[in-house]
């Protein structure tokens, strides 16, 4: 069974995800350029609503970080160990899973990790079990040797005698069994790769895509800002500071699709975490907006239709209805024409193809647009996104 969600959001003025430049983000699409927001942008701000609205329980979220052997150090601390020992042992354990990590003042990973919550505690129990042997470790990375299992970070060939403190025996092992996703929310909705340790990777069980506006972009335009110094001598000219920041302004096509199936696996078969979860990510979907440049702009504009289905066939985008960019025309707005361009190829996608096995719909919309094909008209979000998760879990598990 597949979650299928189609979003039409038409921000005012705003600089929501920009690139190296500082520039909105941006692409082309059907020949013209298109503002964009792309996917981790979105998953971002998701994960953040999760924490910010309580949908998921601490213990059912996950961390992204290099800075593991912090989080390892600091969870020793809560088990009653001394501050500068455990700092140490975590910084050797990590070094042993991870020996390209390095430790220049503060130390981190190669690249980052998504781990759950229990992955991280059960990470940490697993240090302190063998704490007497991580004694010995803790010495050596203090003298600045990589252990390993039983590897010197010597080069050249070593006798054992020159190998150093060894990693204890099955550590390594141990903890590749732990990381089995911890039961995580957002790991098992947005997947993992450890590059290092590719039995623990975690196939997602959603794809975000990318924003495309419906409507192209002639150009970004420019912020002219001063500022001026209140405590300046009275009389004095000219401002302090002056500066340029760029936005624009689009109605955004927003999709995401869910693999309930996929999402159950990855919760180690906990149906209830499931359809909770499933609950969380609909309503972050709606109502997340990413963070960029909010200050300045404060761009709080809530989505202008939502349409979800629940399907048995396969992914279907609607990204094509605006192939051809959408404007104003004769009296309707940008927002209106967007959502009749999606009813239209929607009606066209069903003739065509069926409605892949299609078990339930659900549309609500602030415009009051006439709608031929996208239906049923929930009346309101909360509606809409019970009736998605009750046709998907019908009886408390997933089809």
């Amino acid at each position: 069974m597949r979650i299928e969600i189609h979003v039409l959001q038409n921000f005012a003025p705003s600089n929501l995800n920009r690139d190296d430049t500082g520039n909105p983000k941006e692409t082309e699409f059907g020949g013209y350029r298109r503002a964009r927001i792309s996917s981790q942008c979105l998953k971002r701000a998701v994960r953040g609503y999760f924490r910010a609205e309580k949908l998921i329980d601490m213990p059912h979220l996950a961390e992204r970080t290099k800075r593991l052997a912090s989080e390892l150090s600091r969870r020793l601390v809560s088990k009653g160990r001394a501050e500068a020992d455990a700092l140490r042992a975590a910084k050797a354990s990590v070094s042993a899973l991870l020996p390209k990590s390095e430790d220049k003042g503060e130390h981190k990973t190669p690249y980052l990790l998504f781990l759950g919550e229990s992955e991280i505690d059960r990470f940490a129990d697993e240090v302190n079990k063998r704490w007497d042997a991580f004694s010995g470790l803790a010495v050596a990375v203090a003298a600045d040797q990589s252990p390993g299992d039983g590897r010197s970070a010597k080069k050249g060939k070593k006798s054992k005698e020159d190998e150093g403190p060894r990693v204890p025996d099955g550590f390594v092992k141990a903890v590749g069994r732990l990381l089995d996703g911890g039961k995580a929310a957002d790991l098992a909705l947005f997947g993992r790769m450890l590059a290092d340790m590719p039995a623990n990777n975690v196939d997602a069980a959603c794809q975000v895509a990318h924003c495309l506006s419906t409507n192209k972009i002639h150009s970004t335009e420019q912020d002219y800002y001063t500022a001026v110094d209140d405590l300046k001598p009275n009389g004095t000219p000219g401002a302090d500071m002056i500066g340029t920041f760029v936005f624009n302004s689009a109605c955004f096509y927003r999709y995401a699709n869910l693999d309930v199936k996929q999402l159950t696996t990855n919760l180690q078969g906990d149906s209830d975490l499931a359809r909770k979860t499933t609950q969380a990510f609909l309503k972050a979907f709606i109502h997340a907006v990413p963070t960029g440049k909010q200050n300045a702009f404060a761009a709080h504009n809530p989505p202008s239709i939502v349409f979800v289905t629940v399907r048995t066939g396969g992914p279907v985008s609607l990204a094509n209805a605006f192939v051809n960019p959408v404007a104003p025309k004769g009296g309707e707005s940008l927002v209106e024409r967007s959502i009749a361009a999606m009813d239209g190829y929607y009606g066209q996608i069903v003739r065509m193809y069926g409605n892949g096995g299609l078990k339930k719909s659900a549309v609500c919309q602030l415009e009051g647009v006439a709608l031929k094909n996208l239906k049923d008209n929930s009346g309101s979000v909360e509606k809409l996104i019970d009736d998605a998760v009750d046709s998907a879990f019908p009886s408390g598990g997933a089809q």
